[in-house]
């Protein structure tokens, strides 16, 4: 193996804000900054005029069918074993992960025996901002209780907001066989859209995953989940496609360093085992570079603008691995044949480098006009004195 890291400390804060393609400013009155926190009661937006905020990802499911599980190992890198240490839920907890990371939502996790469809408690305001709702299904237990409440969800959430992709996880499957799997797969496939038919819903599509936090299937799933929240993913996909065909590459990942999601990919089928290495390579070059790297003043952060890697497979094929922005990176298959050719893979990788950087530049640039619009109609709405404030 072959690994090249420097480390600079001139990593400003501007870069990260100019790929982040959700405003943070946009957030919910009642949220405070942290890691997580834990909310009871109605919640509410602080500005019901802001055209666009974070979109949120909610985690439902019955008790004990591994939702924050999920949460932990995909975003807090918890080992999957300290997971059976995890206290149950007993309230709703929500997490801004826009802080660490490329990716820009809030995850809120429900707990199983919250009656979240109580008149008391607003659920239409919960899934009006809703982006995605995953449902988790414990693949080794009865789940004829978790498909009716599946059914009672997808309903409801449906009528207040139509615009929802709805995700249903088939977790817990690292105790079955591959034909156990696709036959519990193929089941609750069947019986949940059957229950749709029989109400008149049969244009809600249901997207079905089978994961587990023991291998890289669960990262998979959520990259597919994440993928449909981001709006340029077709350029995405595009520019990947161009770099590729151009470079001699046989595939390539932009990669979200910190949870090891995949943002996007070019339009060449993903393979589980290729994936699973991208995420194995990201792993070495952060621990090398925090073991191994400069220590003190001279300190930079693990992953900055000069990281790059180059590993040597037994197979004739290199991967290699480049900064792209503060939060992501490109990882490539390429043939050792190709990566001869290392100056016009690298200088194809630089145009591709600014494509991305022009293409968050105008979504940045449309977020600032949006905003800029949408305080405009707040103070229209503002009555001082009696008196209505004049358009400006």
């Amino acid at each position: 193996m072959t690994s090249e890291q420097k480390y600079n400390e001139a990593d400003g804060e501007n870069e990260a804000l100019l790929f982040d393609y959700y405003d943070d400013d946009d957030v919910f009155d009642t949220f405070t900054d942290g890691d997580c926190g834990c909310d009871e009661g109605v919640l509410g937006f602080s500005d019901p005029f802001s055209s666009e905020v974070k979109p949120r990802i909610l985690l439902m499911g019955l008790r004990r069918s591994g939702k924050s599980s999920i949460q932990k190992v995909v975003f807090h890198k918890m080992s999957p074993n300290e997971t059976l240490f995890l206290e149950s839920t007993n309230k709703i907890c929500r997490e801004d992960v826009s802080n660490s990371s490329f990716v820009s939502f809030q995850i809120w996790d429900f707990p199983g025996q919250i009656d979240f469809f109580d008149p008391t408690f607003d659920y239409e305001m919960i899934f009006r901002g809703t982006g995605a709702l995953i449902f988790v299904i414990d693949s080794q237990d009865d789940y004829v209780e978790a498909l009716s409440r599946l059914h009672l969800t997808v309903t409801r959430a449906y009528k207040v907001n139509p615009d929802i992709n709805f995700e249903v996880f088939i977790h817990k499957v690292d105790g079955l066989s591959d034909d156990h799997k696709i036959e519990k797969q193929r089941d609750i496939h069947k019986r949940a859209n059957d229950d749709l038919a029989d109400a008149g819903l049969e244009r809600i599509h249901l997207s079905f995953y089978l994961t587990s936090i023991y291998d890289h299937s669960i990262f998979e799933a959520f990259s597919k989940v994440v993928q449909k929240l981001i709006p340029q993913l077709p350029t995405l996909e595009n520019l990947l496609n161009i770099f590729i065909s151009n470079s001699g590459i046989e595939k390539a990942f932009l990669f979200d360093v910190v949870s090891k999601i995949y943002i996007a990919t070019d339009s060449s089928p993903v393979d589980m085992q290729t994936y699973e290495l991208c995420c194995d390579m990201i792993d070495v070059v952060i621990d090398i570079s925090c073991i191994y790297g400069l220590t003190g003043d001279e300190a930079g952060a693990p992953y900055d603008k000069e990281s790059m890697a180059i590993i040597h497979l037994n197979n004739t094929t290199v991967m290699y691995l480049k900064e792209v922005t503060k939060f992501l990176a490109l990882v490539c298959f390429i043939r050792e044949e190709s990566f001869e050719r290392k100056g016009l893979i690298d200088y194809n990788f630089h145009c591709f480098k600014k494509a991305i950087e022009e293409v968050f530049d105008v979504r940045l640039k449309v977020q600032r006009s949006r905003k800029l619009l949408s305080q405009r109609r707040w103070s229209r709405q503002t009555v001082p004195n009696g008196t209505q404030v004049p358009p400006h």
